[in-house]
């Protein structure tokens, strides 16, 4: 029987590189539901190619039909695949009722992964990482035990080299042009500033259980090694492919097998002439270590490192702070912040909105 897959998030950069995958094996996958943020062109083209039996456009009904999409019974795979916490409570109610879920959502995973995970334990759900980092450790550590280290790699983004001095004076445009991959708006700031990769620290925290401490990054301008295991013994194995989303998705549908695609080019490893690893600058991008003093600290400093950096990245977008005010205000929303022992999907909400107005008023500040 084909597998039905509903779609969160259908015409953003996850959500047609999702179907253009489904489009490559229709007799193993039907779309069921897509649900975009708005009623355009391109999601009126993914009706007709995909004849889903749900639509939902978050402009004009309640957002809690996309609870209702994640949950129904005609969805065997849930693919969230929105940015900011716009599928919060889908994500939740998904892992509530067992489904496989196909996550590319950080802000998600980072501020209610714990919740997350306490009910695929009780529900049987599964996580299935979407992100091509999360997706090569994955893969790394399947019939594998424990790791002793989980090493996320980074592309370095396009100012790895730039000077310190410099940064400041760094335009939207320029932070939107990445070397390596076609993103979004959002995460191709975050992949900028590192952020992307702290994010990344608190996802592999999330859904592997391995301690903070054990989880590094190293920046590898080449992009062909997604990420890295090193083991009790000292073997190391790494997931090498070319940095193109569809491959990590594919696998997040089809796992435990894997899938011919004949749209996906293959590497040619005889054109590989170097492979270059190095550590992160985090004088330069002290975003990285933001991240690690929210999960360090844990209870809901991750749910205001999210949304600080909602804020900060949108007012950089539109030219209200310079580039360097990103992580500035970030770190003033981490120390305004009075965290809480205990929450729900409510108190992330709450903690979201008002995190949002106190960015806002620092970005206004400046």
């Amino acid at each position: 029987m084909k597998k039905r897959v509903a779609i969160l998030g259908s015409t953003g950069s996850i959500g047609t590189q999702t179907l253009d995958v489904i489009d490559q094996h229709r007799d193993l996958y039907e779309v069921t539901a897509l649900a975009a943020g708005h009623d355009t062109p391109l999601l009126q083209e993914q009706i007709r190619a995909f004849s889903p039996k749900h639509v939902f456009v978050a402009s004009n009904q309640d957002a809690s039909i996309l609870t209702d999409l994640a949950t129904m019974d005609e969805a065997d795979i849930v693919v969230i695949a929105t940015v900011g916490l716009s599928a919060l409570e889908a994500t939740i109610g998904a892992s509530t009722c067992g489904k496989t879920i196909a996550i590319a959502n950080k802000e998600t995973l980072v501020s209610a992964g714990e919740i997350i995970n306490k009910n695929c334990k009780k529900s049987g759900a599964r996580l299935h990482p979407i992100d091509s980092e999360h997706s090569a450790i994955w893969q790394c550590l399947l019939g594998e035990g424990k790791p002793r280290k989980i090493i996320l790699t980074a592309s370095g983004g396009p100012f790895r080299k730039t000077p310190k001095s410099e940064m400041p004076s760094i335009t939207p445009e320029q932070a939107l042009k990445h070397p390596s991959w076609n993103m979004g708006k959002k995460v191709t700031i975050d992949s900028s500033t590192l952020m992307n990769k702290g994010f990344e620290i608190i996802e592999a925290y999330r859904l592997f259980g391995t301690a903070i401490d054990q989880i590094e990054v190293l920046v590898h301008p080449q992009s062909i090694i997604h990420s890295m295991v090193e083991f009790v013994d000292g073997a190391i194995k790494a997931q090498l492919g070319v940095p193109d989303m569809r491959i990590p998705i594919q696998f997040a549908l089809s796992y435990p097998e894997r899938l011919p695609n004949p749209v996906i080019p293959a590497i040619d490893l005889d054109t590989l002439t170097t492979m270059t690893f190095e550590r992160p600058d985090n004088d330069r991008f002290p975003c990285l270590g933001l991240a690690v003093r929210a999960i360090t600290l844990g209870k809901t400093y991750p749910t205001v490192l999210c949304a600080a950096d909602d804020i900060a990245v949108e007012a950089f977008l539109d030219r209200k702070i310079k580039y360097t005010d990103i992580p500035a205000v970030i770190e003033d929303a981490l120390s305004h912040h009075k965290a809480l022992d205990t929450f729900d999907a409510q108190d992330i909400r709450k903690i979201t909105t008002e995190t949002h107005e106190y960015v806002r008023s620092l970005c206004q500040g400046r």
